[in-house]
Formats: C-alpha cells, structure tokens, sequence
C-alpha cells in the first residue's frame, strides 16, 4: 500500500514540477544504453535547497516506480522533525530513515536497511549550502563519509553521480519558503560502475581509512569540476 501512495505522491511532484519549471540535462562521458537502469546507488552533489524534490522532473517513471519501491532515502532528523517539510519528505522514497548526521547508530540503522534491490540515494554533504558558499555555521562544505561505507558496502551494479547546478535561482535557505517558478533546472549526470571503481580504489591501496579518504577526496573533485555553470572539457558532457 505504501508503494501505491509512494508512487502517486512521486507522480504528483514530478508533473507539477513540469509544468513549472524548465530543464536542461546533460551526461558526463558516454551516454549508458540503459540511463536510468539497475543504480544500486545514487549520489546528489551541490546540496543547496529543500527544494531539491523538483529533480523529479528529470527522472523517467520507471525510476520513480523504483524509488517507491526499494528507494532508501536517509534525511536528517531535523529535516523531518519540521511538521510540513517534514511530511513532505518522508513520501519521497519506499523507506526513508531518520539520521543525526553523526556516524552514530541512526546511521548503522541506514547501513542495515540496505539489502540487495535497495537504491539508495543520499546527499553526500549532509547539510545545504547557504548563498555565500558555506553551510549554516560558516564552515566550507564538504563530502562527508558515510557516503564511502555504502560505496564499500555495494561492490558491485551502478552508482549514478547527479551533478546539481545549485537552485538558489529558486529558493535560498533560510529566506522565503516560496519558490521562483518558470526558473532552469540544470543537472549533470554520470554513471558509474561500481566493480570499476572499487578496482581502481584497490590499485590505489585504498583501504580501510584509507577508502574513506580517497573515496571523499575523489567526489569532492568530480563535485568541484562538473557542479558549476562551466565545463572546461566540453567533449566529455553529452547533452541528454
């Protein structure tokens, strides 16, 4: 039954958020014959509004159908705790679980809920980025780590890397809850494949804290190169 309202709700969103707003696509490196199949994994970088939940108007229905389904969304407790955003975002995903941020047990509670036909998808910086460039204590934002347990705990399938050109054009944290309409929704994508990038984690000796680090210090610098208005290597972004 939940999958049922789950889906719905998505449908809902994604055809208001359509009718709305605009959106422009593009695909880092080669286009996959399959976009938007079989991601165990799916990374959204340049965390920058609540009002993220209008990239449902990228996604094709079959990913929705997923995300009612197996989708496991970890969301910060001060998120949900709020009593209408929170609402909102409990129906954006088939289990969404409250966490922290701190690698406590809200946290190994997310790392058990994952099982094989999971898709999780998770804002790697745990915390949105205010209009000067920081986080809401001034601090730079950063990838944080949890992000390399569920790389370490998925060695295999496909992780999708979404590249947010940032929606403070829309709505900036901590200023009006309504939203700009009629604005572009510019998103980077890139498919990754897992057993790849675990063998290349490997030849580089990265284990243990050592993954961790590289795994943070690696999408940082796809976050840093592909989550801006500009691509110096143009020949590697495919329009959708």
């Amino acid at each position: 039954m939940r999958y049922r309202i789950v889906y719905a709700f998505l449908l809902l969103v994604k055809t208001l958020s359509r009718c709305f707003y605009t959106y422009e696509v593009q695909w880092i490196g080669k286009v996959p014959a399959d976009p938007w199949q079989d991601y165990r994994l799916v990374a959204v970088l340049n965390h920058t509004s609540l009002f993220e939940f209008l990239f449902a108007g990228i996604v094709p229905n079959k990913f929705l159908r997923r995300m009612a389904t197996y989708g496991l969304v970890p969301i910060a407790s001060k998120t949900l705790d709020r009593p209408l955003v929170g609402k909102f975002w409990r129906f954006i995903a088939g289990n969404v679980v409250s966490i922290s941020r701190e690698r406590d047990r809200t946290w190994k509670k997310v790392m058990e809920s994952v099982d094989p036909r999971s898709m999780v998808l998770i804002l790697p910086e745990g915390r949105m980025k205010r209009v000067d460039g920081l986080d809401s204590n001034g601090k730079p934002m950063t990838v944080r780590a949890g992000i390399a347990d569920l790389i370490e705990a998925t060695p295999e399938g496909k992780m999708l890397l979404a590249y947010s050109q940032g929606l403070h054009h829309v709505q900036i944290p901590d200023h009006s809850l309504v939203p700009r309409l009629f604005q572009p929704v510019r998103m980077r994508l890139e498919a990754i494949d897992l057993a790849q990038y675990h063998a290349a984690l490997r030849a580089r000796g990265a284990k243990g804290k050592k993954l961790v680090t590289a795994v943070v210090a690696d999408l940082t610098a796809r976050r840093d190169r592909y989550c801006t208005s500009d691509v110096g290597a143009r020949d590697e972004v495919a329009p959708a």
